[in-house]
């Protein structure tokens, strides 16, 4: 999962597109960059935080009045400071581009590159198989005179070689600003403008909270399968989604988005609410009567409170959160995520001493952080301890942009809940039940939902040779990884050489 934004407007736009990648810093932590364009492209980029990689110096000499940005958590390729976005070409002309997604068809891609282009990818990244398809198919039209209908028709073809999910947003030098979704629209994008004395200012970005800090009012979401482009006379052209099944990824709603963003005219923090009150029948069921309800910060929180009001019983904060500490679910391995949770929460002793206390999370994936959470509530003196899950179980693993593992690795996927109770030593386990999760998020907005990961029935149809492909490279990275603890082993190990 990744978090972009696309400026463009009669001033310069690179402070605005700092201030939007720091709204979505909870997409992604990894990495940083920011693209700008006057009479040439203008780049910064690098490992680390929004503000760590961005410093005055640089956003001074990041001039323009167009220009993306981009916040990286890796999950296709390695975690290089070469993978970082934007990405730039000159090929067929200046082009740079940030995406938020995940091509599931690479190696079809990239051999069409090949074949046909003799194109050769410089990186892992799969933001460049859409790149160098774009700009293949950009090559074939009449570039002393691009229209708005060549550029329409090169983001078509796009969409119909690159498979998988993915939002983008692209500068097309001397041109204008675009952006366009896959046709299932699985991950967001939104499109605002502010206006000022000199004319518009048209954003795009991954969540409406960007425009909150900026000004900017919300125009429409990017649809599944549109574009968007605005021209260099800031005309914005739009061209009409596929017509075909919707299927944008519930998890946002769950735990990824921001509670206070809006996707496809859902509030995320009143959706969270309902996840909680749904969940308040199978509480009963079980015949569990909790002394207070907690949430674990902060993408529990909302369904917390829900679950609480709907049975009747006290909510509390009774875990504080470092806020300085990441999100543990976007940290790469499991022993750096158990490190997070310990770091990140603490226990209020005085609230959960010699109570029943249910806590509820967004999901239970692997298990491990679960059990640390169980954990850590026990030795603050709490009675009993019910895990309380919004998600349903999840199966099958996110090939769409968000890194859930391999269903070797996903606990629910392996286990009942009974067994994954006892793993995670609580009193009970209750889940979300996935029929109640489809109905909340039915298409009575026309825009239906991806439950992949709960129902294992991709949207984009067999995805078995896919799957293959990550298990492939995963154990591929796992082997050279482990080739490279032996050797740096072995050469710790060895004497050092005598000085002459």
């Amino acid at each position: 999962m990744c978090g972009i934004v696309g400026f463009y407007g009669p001033e310069p736009v690179a402070a605005d597109i700092v201030v939007g990648l720091t709204a979505l810093q909870h997409r992604g932590q990894d990495a940083a960059g920011i693209v700008t364009f006057d009479d040439t492209f203008h780049l910064c980029k690098g490992n680390g935080l929004v503000n760590d990689v961005f410093k005055p110096k640089h956003v001074k000499k990041l001039k323009g009045n167009i220009g993306i940005g981009h916040v990286r958590y890796t999950t296709q390729g390695s975690n290089d400071s070469e993978l970082a976005q934007p990405f730039t070409t000159s090929y067929p002309f200046g082009l740079s581009m940030v995406h938020n997604g995940n091509v599931i068809n690479f190696r079809e891609v990239a051999q069409r590159l090949h074949d046909k282009y003799h194109v050769l990818p410089k990186t892992s990244n799969d933001l460049e198989l859409i790149m160098y398809t774009f700009a293949s198919e950009l090559r074939i039209k009449d570039l002393d005179h691009l229209s708005v209908i060549d550029i329409f028709d090169a983001v078509e073809t796009t969409q119909e070689l690159v498979k998988g999910a993915y939002a983008t947003i692209t500068v097309i030098a001397g041109h204008g600003l675009l952006a366009f979704n896959d046709p299932l629209g699985i991950r967001p994008l939104v499109l605002g403008c502010r206006q000022t004395p000199d004319g518009p200012v048209y954003a795009f970005a991954s969540e409406s909270t960007c425009f909150d800090y900026l000004g900017f009012e919300f125009v429409k979401n990017v649809g599944p399968g549109q574009a968007v482009f605005i021209d260099k006379d800031l005309k914005v052209h739009y061209k009409n989604p596929y017509n075909v099944p919707k299927a944008f990824c519930v998890f946002e709603h769950i735990y990824f988005a921001r509670e206070d963003s809006v996707i496809h005219g859902r509030l995320v923090a009143r959706e969270r609410v309902r996840l909680g009150k749904i969940l308040a029948r199978k509480v009963i069921e079980a015949g569990l009567e909790p002394d207070m309800v907690i949430d674990v910060p902060s993408s529990g929180y909302f369904a917390a409170s829900g679950l609480a009001e709907a049975i009747g019983v006290p909510y509390r904060r009774g875990l504080v959160k470092n806020n300085h500490m990441g999100r543990s679910f976007i940290v790469s391995s499991q022993a750096g995520r158990e490190d997070v949770v310990k770091k990140k929460l603490n226990p209020i002793r005085e609230f959960v001493e010699g109570k029943k206390v249910a806590v509820v999370d967004d999901s239970i994936v692997r298990g491990t952080t679960s059990r640390r959470i169980v954990r850590i509530l026990r030795e603050a003196g709490a009675l009993e301890v019910y895990f309380i899950s919004s998600a349903p179980p999840i199966i099958s693993p996110c090939i769409y942009g968000i890194d859930m593992a391999m269903s070797t690795d996903l606990i629910a996927a392996n286990y009942t809940e009974e067994e994954i109770c006892r793993y995670i030593e609580a009193d009970r386990v209750i889940y979300q039940d996935l029929n109640d999760l489809q109905d909340l998020f039915a298409e009575e907005r026309g825009h239906g939902g991806c439950f992949a990961c709960f129902s294992g029935r991709y949207p984009t149809g067999d995805v078995t040779k896919y799957l293959r492909h990550i298990q492939e490279e995963r154990e591929s990275h796992r082997s050279k990884k482990d080739r490279h603890q032996a050797a740096s082993s072995v050469s710790a190990k060895a004497p050092a050489p005598t000085e002459h």
